[in-house]
């Protein structure tokens, strides 16, 4: 009877003690997710909107990436923001071809990566990454909440394809 309540008891610690693990590690992730904030709270949704295209050109999905886009677009105009960045977003909302979509993420990405080192960030951590293949290897930039590569102009082509060249506090 010992032997068998023992047993019953390390099994369930066990169980008990991975299945606490297990959650520290999700709420890690949506902790550094929702670290991110500026001090203009219309630059950060446009800055939302900016890593959902980014996100949809990862899954090569050209559709999303322009819906994204479009509402991209009207969160730069509300955030009062470059005339530069607005046209850059606009034109890539304005196709559904993913090559061209990915051409124009260059131009949007440095208008952004200019917006959000202008001092623009209150908390948390950007990441400008960078792949030296994209744009028929002249290069390319855009920025992520994380530190891993995972490429919107490739896609699962080349999803790690590139590397962190600055971290934006």
């Amino acid at each position: 009877m010992k032997t068998k309540m023992m047993m019953l008891i390390l099994v369930l610690g066990s169980w008990g003690a991975f299945a606490q693990h297990d959650h520290a590690g999700h709420d890690q992730k949506k902790t550094d997710q929702a670290m991110v904030m500026f001090k203009d709270p219309k630059l950060g949704k446009a800055y939302e909107h900016y890593i959902h295209v980014k996100n949809s050109l990862v899954a090569s999905d050209n559709e999303q990436a322009k819906a994204s886009a479009i509402e991209l677009s009207q969160a730069l105009k509300n955030a009062k923001v470059s005339t530069a960045s607005i046209e850059a977003a606009t034109k890539l909302a304005n196709t559904s071809d993913l090559d061209e979509q990915r051409k124009l993420f260059s131009t949007l990405s440095n208008e952004m990566a200019t917006l959000v080192k202008d001092g623009k960030l209150s908390m948390g951590m950007l990441y400008l990454e960078y792949c030296p293949m994209a744009n028929n290897n002249s290069g390319a930039y855009w920025l992520s909440n994380e530190k891993e590569i995972k490429n919107p102009y490739f896609g699962d082509k080349m999803l790690k394809c590139g590397s962190v060249k600055e971290m934006i506090h």
